[in-house]
């Protein structure tokens, strides 16, 4: 795969202009060396000082993007011949993602990745092309859009029967409707009792929400509120209205990214032990781009990126490597230098009251939690209006007379059963004929 890659790569940049955003290895470190020249002719308004700088590590040095403000994040320089090995680790990190996924979670950490360096990456991942079609939406009725945090959860089932692992034969899916995020747990059978105590330890560390919905219907949902009551007295829930056209859009998908994510882990680990998986698959869904809300699930909850240990910093793997101690760390740490910053500016006060610090830095979180969140409220209020106008244009209006077939639901349907009954419209009233739809 890595050689079809390059041999693709080369192809395009044969056909880019010398100044495009691919680099060679060779060039890579003559712009860093002309750099370091221009700094001790002291010429900062060059062109290069301009758009590139560099960061030095224990010796190691890096292309980056000059930092032009206080609080922006260093975005790397990659080299053509390191193309692949990051593609390839992202790509893995959230699960096999698509190209959007793959794009948000790069364009954190790198400048000069482009969308036409990932098509050219998932043309040539067998595990992707194998993964199949996603789910097609049908007739959108009234989106719901829930506008806080833990107000509306979704709990569904994944039934893994018919690849058990041990005693387990199902997966729980747990979703927030605001954040999308998720939470997964592997259940031996699929007792209202069982999931309520799945759901009992995740309401004791979130809360537990106003609305509990399934698109397992409400009979359902019905017994596992009743068993949380009686674990938990002063509980009080209301179940939401099954299969909601939105909602079950939602979770349909979050059903198939997890099923797919959880696929690709089991071919790329070699085992069928897909219960030790799914905790993994869970951290991939929740830090991978949601269309949506145009956050991570994990940031829409938490406000800051997921951290993978030492791999989330600007440590190289190299150095990574090697450190074995927090001394250690302190010091690759602390030799962090940016060649166009002064050494004065690189000085931490350690003078400041560390109370302060610690009430600044919370005031900053909560205030990025906040912004994350409002900003997927409004995101996903955009997302229904255009669900309601595509729907609009693909199913034309009915006239009074007229026979419709509406499909029932699998949940309330016998494998024997027909798969829609037939009705007429009575009126051209769209409440009546959206209450049908949703009623069948």
């Amino acid at each position: 795969m890595e050689s079809r890659f390059y041999e693709h790569l080369n192809k395009v940049i044969e056909t880019k202009k010398t100044n495009s955003t691919f680099i060679s290895k060779s060039k890579y470190y003559e712009i860093i060396n002309d750099l370091k020249q221009l700094k001790l002719e002291k010429k900062t308004n060059s062109k290069l000082m301009k758009k590139y700088d560099v960061m030095t590590v224990q010796g190691e040095e890096k292309l980056i993007m000059p930092i032009t403000a206080e609080g922006n994040c260093v975005k790397l320089y990659a080299f053509n011949e390191e193309l692949f090995e990051i593609v390839h680790e992202i790509h893995l990190s959230i699960g096999h993602g698509g190209r959007n996924r793959m794009e948000y979670e790069i364009n954190k950490k790198f400048k000069n990745i482009t969308r036409e360096t990932i098509m050219s990456y998932l043309n040539f991942c067998e595990s992707c092309e194998r993964k199949g079609n996603t789910v097609k939406k049908g007739l959108v009725v009234k989106p719901i859009v829930s506008s806080e945090m833990n107000s509306r959860c979704q709990v569904d089932l994944i039934d893994m029967q018919a690849q058990p692992d041990g005693d387990y034969t199902f997966i729980c899916v747990y979703q927030d409707h605001l954040t999308k995020f998720v939470i997964l747990r592997p259940l031996k059978h699929k007792s209202a009792e069982a999931i309520a105590n799945v759901l009992l330890d995740i309401f004791t560390l979130f809360g537990a929400p106003a609305i509990l919905q399934s698109d397992n219907g409400r009979e359902f949902v019905n017994k596992i509120i009743s068993e949380l009551c009686t674990m938990w007295k002063d509980l009080k829930i209301v179940h939401g209205k099954p299969r909601h056209s939105q909602s079950q859009g939602s979770v349909e998908r979050a059903n198939q990214d997890v099923e797919n994510m959880l696929a690709t882990w089991l071919q790329d680990n070699k085992t069928k032990k897909w219960s030790n998986g799914l905790r993994f698959v869970q951290l991939m869904k929740n830090r991978a781009y949601h269309h949506g809300t145009k956050h991570s699930p994990y940031e829409a909850m938490f406000g800051t990126p997921p951290k993978i240990g030492l791999t989330s910093s600007l440590l190289s793997a190299n150095i990574i490597a090697k450190l074995k101690t927090e001394e250690e760390l302190q010091v690759a740490l602390e030799s962090i230098q940016i060649l166009s910053n002064d050494n004065e500016s690189n000085e931490v006060e350690k003078e400041d009251n560390e109370d302060k610090v610690i009430e600044k830095q919370t005031k900053t979180r909560q205030t990025s939690i906040n912004q994350n969140r409002k900003e997927s409220l409004n995101n996903l209020k955009i997302q229904a209006k255009k669900m309601m106008e595509m729907s609009e244009k693909r199913f034309c209006q009915g006239n009074i007379g007229e026979s419709v077939r509406i499909k029932i639901p699998d949940v309330d349907r016998a494998r024997s059963d027909l798969r829609c009954v037939l009705g007429v419209i009575m009126s051209s009233n769209n409440i009546i004929v959206n209450y049908l739809l949703s009623r069948y």
